[in-house]
């Protein structure tokens, strides 16, 4: 037993980088669930000694202790954010204010389309993509029975708008919260630095969808009439939790917008929301609402890049983008931002942007922070914004399908394709223009 272990010692970078490879394998083909192959590659990371399992070796602490690589603030974030989102939809806050929107549209199939992708992209920066998908969902299903009319383009329109909407901010996508942990950039960084960008985008591929749908976006007149009368007095089931709501998810954000004057870390101010709201709550209920699955899978794939990383997988990584790009800032930015854009069309943007995350770190480290900076804005926006390439490419695009299939609506792989890879070639396109213009044209 001991020849074997100090024949996986001594063999520390090929193991770890094996368990990481299988794992994304595995991730990838989705036919296990992901959860269960980050738990078996974390298990695995530890049974061979890749990483400490304690806390301290002869009353030293050990700095390699797997839980050292665990980024709680990351972990504290999602299910703080999770358990308010859970408690907030049940006042129906949130499918009152789609139903409001949608009666301003006067029933225009055209109007709708604007006005949903506007909703889905908004609602999407200030909560996770599926939250918001689930919330808009039976809304559209509902306006499109109503007129008539099918709602694949809605639903399409709404998928490619929740991954772009969550780009803008800290806590709209798991990317973007793996990489502000990491480069310890604030909620405030990611506003001024992608709010103009994603609205671009945005406003671009909207438009862009409008012309591509236009012979599905024609209605009744009589059944549009219907929409611009909707019922929505029923729709807040729960007023004083309405206002609970309201309150607190104000305060978080304002703990988030104030960060860099009370120095409160993200997680801190959305565990006391969370902790707030669940006074008046049964625990027990709300965090069944939690999902456990992506919690899990995020604390077992911490653990199984940190074996990689301290085995100098992440080093050479680094080191080998430098060389590849002959320590150009300007090539390094782009290889990041189309190498992420095309990847997470087909692999899990999640395990991708905690790989990613520590190289950056250590580029940072060897080639300086102004020099990196860029570099995680490119990550930001390829991980996020490639999601949008295939059916597959993120958890949004994934619920909105099988829902879709479950209603009689099939989105098939290929009839999306069409349209994902020409958005996320436009989005990477004004990314790649936006990054040069900001940070490179200097």
């Amino acid at each position: 037993m001991e020849s074997f272990v100090s024949m996986v010692q001594a063999n520390a970078l090929v193991v770890s980088a094996s368990i990481l490879v299988i794992s994304y394998l595995f991730i990838a083909t989705e036919k296990i669930p992901k959860v269960t192959i980050a738990l078996v590659g974390a298990a695995l990371t530890l049974l061979l000694g890749l990483l400490g399992q304690n806390a301290k070796v002869d009353g030293v602490l050990d700095k390699y202790y797997f839980i050292n690589y665990v980024d709680f603030n990351v972990i504290f974030l999602l299910v703080s954010m999770m358990i308010i989102v859970s408690i907030a939809t049940r006042s129906g806050m949130f499918n009152w204010i789609a139903n409001e929107m949608l009666k301003k549209t006067k029933g225009h199939p055209a109007v709708i389309l604007c006005t949903l992708a506007l909703f889905t992209a908004v609602t999407s920066a200030f909560l996770d993509n599926v939250t918001t998908v689930i919330l808009i969902m039976p809304v559209t299903f509902a306006i499109a029975k109503e007129l008539d009319i099918n709602p694949i383009p809605f639903l399409i329109t709404e998928i490619i708008a929740s991954n772009i909407g969550g780009t803008a901010t800290l806590i709209g996508d798991p990317p973007n919260i793996i990489i502000g942990s990491a480069a310890g950039l604030t909620f405030m960084d990611f506003i001024k630095e992608l709010t103009i960008i994603v609205a671009i985008i945005l406003i671009t591929v909207t438009t862009l969808m409008m012309l591509w749908f236009r012979k599905y976006l024609h209605a009744d007149s009589e059944k549009m009439k219907k929409i611009s009368e909707l019922d929505n007095s029923n729709t807040i089931t729960n007023k004083a939790l309405m206002f609970r709501s309201i309150f607190v998810l104000t305060l978080v954000i304002l703990g988030f917008v104030t960060h860099d004057i009370t120095h409160i870390q993200t997680c801190v101010c959305a565990m006391t929301g969370a902790s707030l709201l669940l006074l008046f709550e049964k625990p027990s209920d709300i965090l069944l609402d939690v999902e456990w699955c992506t919690i899990f899978f995020f604390i077992g794939l911490f653990i199984i890049i940190g074996g990689f990383e301290k085995a100098g997988g992440i080093e050479l990584m680094a080191k080998w983008l430098i060389d590849v790009t002959h320590g150009s800032q300007a090539l390094a930015s782009t290889v990041i931002l189309w190498g992420s854009g095309i990847l997470s069309g087909f692999i899990d943007n999640i395990p991708y942007t905690a790989t990613m995350t520590p190289m950056i770190a250590e580029i940072s480290a060897t080639k300086g922070a102004e020099f990196a900076q860029p570099l995680w804005w490119c990550l930001s926006l390829g991980a996020c914004l490639g999601g949008n390439m295939t059916i597959i490419g993120a958890a949004a695009n994934v619920i909105v399908s099988e829902t879709s299939a479950a209603n009689g609506y099939k989105i098939k792989f290929m009839e999306y394709l069409k349209y994902g890879v020409v958005v996320m070639f436009i989005s990477l396109a004004l990314s790649t223009a936006y990054i040069w213009m900001r940070f490179l044209n200097q």
